[in-house]
């Protein structure tokens, strides 16, 4: 029986199915004594909450990195703020136990978040959960899950991995992870990529078919779980699991080499980051720079907006973390499916082709400028910081937030505070107007990247959250793949450089594209920093135009995918990536041969 999912961390497991049901939090029994003590038991709780929390915190912090370790300190600043422990209560000064003033504000909060349009605040409604979870059962006095003590070959299956289940998980223990909800962006999918443990998320009624000590194969790269597979799909994957890991560790040759191609033309690798955290983590996978900083995380997990000092000291630390390197840090990019309620935006029918980004931001100078002016000052020792502009769809935008920052600079000069004053200003090409125009943009840019993901949405006019036209988004489509050459000819005829941040500079498929019209720079996640170092490396300039030149000649998206993953060798289908590992071994090992 194969169950389908999100592929949410890569790898292939194989094991006995440990399955976490979560305890009863039942409180019906509890009897409201007097207002007094039922706020002081809820006073202890939050306090012995925060206690227990904080250790934990320590613990995945020492373990993980500062990044997992935030998903549980924001739980403790989250029960922290002054109105949510008012609402608890006053709850309480209702007739509440100290149990039903937490659950009842808990859920209400968790009931917001799983209404927001955007995926990173659904997912924040899940750490709520958690958090209540976790209180009910201080309240109620209910011991916490242990999961130190699994056995090797164990396959953690759960309806969500919560953060607070990952403290005791010994990481060789562990074959993989499956749980029922969840997507890649959520906190179960961030934990499993940072424990490398291969994950299958949001796999429907899990818990209802896999029971205690079932056989279980799961493929973190396709999605997929198998139950009780036979011995010759064991043998299959086993052989498939150990490509994995072979090929795991011949890419970890390329960390330490420049980014090269067969020719030995030179390119830039980046890596794409949405903390500050995040930048080590980018620097240790060998990434030669960080190409899209998103900073609307920095505005997310909060209650109200980061003050300049907040933002000054997010993007400092990046750029210290480079050393040097180059840093590209995208203004907010909010709106369309990034909600933030302090913000108060006014609904729209439309918020995708609204008021976001770009526009939001110049309409709210006295916001704006807060981040230009940590921007410019973050950027006065290391000098490696760069301005992107999102959503750019005209040259008056780009302008517009260039007067701006010349105000921020005359503030900051007068004020006596260092700041970068040659620091560049580029423009993300995400909109098929800014396409159209790329060579007027790049008269005003000092740099462009282009965000493929929006580009090839807005340009075939097919939400890739839509099932019903998802089938028509594709960045093959000759339309977007034209839009992309024309915006890197714009900038070279203009003499500025050029990256790619979106999902298409990782593509195997797509990078000799990509390298054929002349791009520059590949920013990608920090996983793929190594393949496509290896990707790039075996390519020849001469091979490139040849691919390049008969892609183009192709007018379905289809036949042109077909076209490039057979050149690249990557069959089609799930076969990619149950055969394509040994394929890819011989090729990596061909090429650090020839370097």
């Amino acid at each position: 029986m194969i169950l389908q999912g999100i592929a949410a961390s890569d790898g292939i497991g194989l094991g006995r199915a440990v399955c976490v049901r979560e305890a009863s939090l039942d409180y019906s029994n509890v009897r409201y004594s007097d207002k007094e003590t039922e706020k002081a038991r809820l006073q202890e709780g939050i306090a012995e909450f925060s206690r227990r929390t904080s250790a934990m915190a320590a613990q995945i912090r020492e373990r993980l990195g500062e990044k997992e370790a935030e998903i549980l300190t924001g739980q403790i600043a989250m029960l922290a703020d002054p109105y949510m422990r008012s609402q608890m209560e006053e709850a309480v000064e209702g007739g509440s136990c100290a149990e039903a003033a937490a659950d009842s504000v808990c859920t209400m909060y968790a009931g917001m978040f799983a209404c927001a349009e955007d995926e990173l605040m659904r997912q924040r409604s899940a750490d709520i959960r958690d958090m209540r979870g976790r209180l009910l059962a201080i309240l109620l006095g209910e011991m916490e899950l242990d999961l130190s003590q699994l056995a090797p070959g164990s396959v953690l299956v759960a309806r969500d991995l919560t953060p607070s289940m990952t403290v005791g998980l010994k990481k060789e223990n562990i074959a993989a992870i499956l749980t029922e909800t969840g997507g890649r962006t959520s906190h179960a999918a961030i934990l499993a990529r940072a424990l490398e443990l291969p994950a299958v998320l949001s796999v429907p009624k899990a818990l209802e078919f896999i029971k205690d000590g079932d056989g279980l194969i799961v493929d973190g790269g396709m999605g997929e779980v198998i139950l009780n597979p036979d011995e010759r799909t064991r043998d299959e994957y086993l052989k498939g699991q150990e490509a994995l890991l072979t090929q795991r560790a011949l890419l970890a040759a390329y960390r330490d080499r420049p980014t090269v191609d067969a020719s030995g033309k030179r390119y830039r690798l980046y890596a794409n980051i949405g903390s500050a955290a995040e930048a080590e983590a980018a620097l240790r996978a060998g990434a030669e720079g960080i190409g899209l900083f998103r900073t609307e995380f920095l505005f997310m997990n909060r209650a109200s907006l980061p003050d300049e000092t907040v933002q000054y000291e997010a993007y400092r630390e990046v750029s210290h973390t480079m050393k040097g390197r180059e840093v590209i840090i995208r203004t907010l990019d909010v709106g369309g499916d990034k909600a933030i309620e302090y913000l108060n935006m006014e609904p729209e029918e439309n918020p995708f082709l609204g008021h976001r980004a770009i526009r939001y931001c110049l309409d709210c100078p006295e916001l704006y400028k807060v981040q230009l002016r940590a921007l410019l000052r973050a950027g006065a020792e290391e000098k490696n910081i760069r301005i992107m502009l999102p959503l750019v769809s005209c040259v008056e935008e780009v302008r517009s937030a260039r007067k701006l920052l010349e105000i921020c600079k005359a503030e900051l000069e007068a004020e006596r505070i260092p700041y970068d004053k040659d620091i560049a200003l580029g423009v993300m090409i995400e909109t098929p107007a800014a396409a159209l125009i790329a060579d007027l943009l790049a008269r005003e840019a000092g740099f462009f990247s282009i965000g493929t993901n929006d580009l090839t949405q807005y340009t075939i006019a097919a939400d890739r959250g839509n099932a019903m036209v998802e089938k028509l988004y594709s960045v093959f489509h000759p339309a977007v793949l034209r839009s992309i050459r024309n915006v890197i000819a714009a900038a070279k005829e203009a003499g500025i450089p050029v990256g790619v941040c979106g999902e298409a500079a990782a593509d195997p498929a797509l990078i000799p594209l990509l390298m054929a019209w002349g791009l520059d720079e590949f920013s990608v996640s920090t996983a793929s920093v190594l393949s496509s170092r290896a990707c790039i490396g075996r390519w020849h300039e001469s091979e490139t135009a040849k691919l390049a030149q008969e892609a183009l000649g192709l007018s379905t998206a289809a036949s042109v995918e077909r076209c490039l993953r057979t050149a690249v060798g990557q069959p089609e289908g799930g076969e990619f990536r149950r055969s394509h590992r040994r394929q890819e071994i011989s090729r990596i090992e061909g090429i650090q041969g020839e370097i």
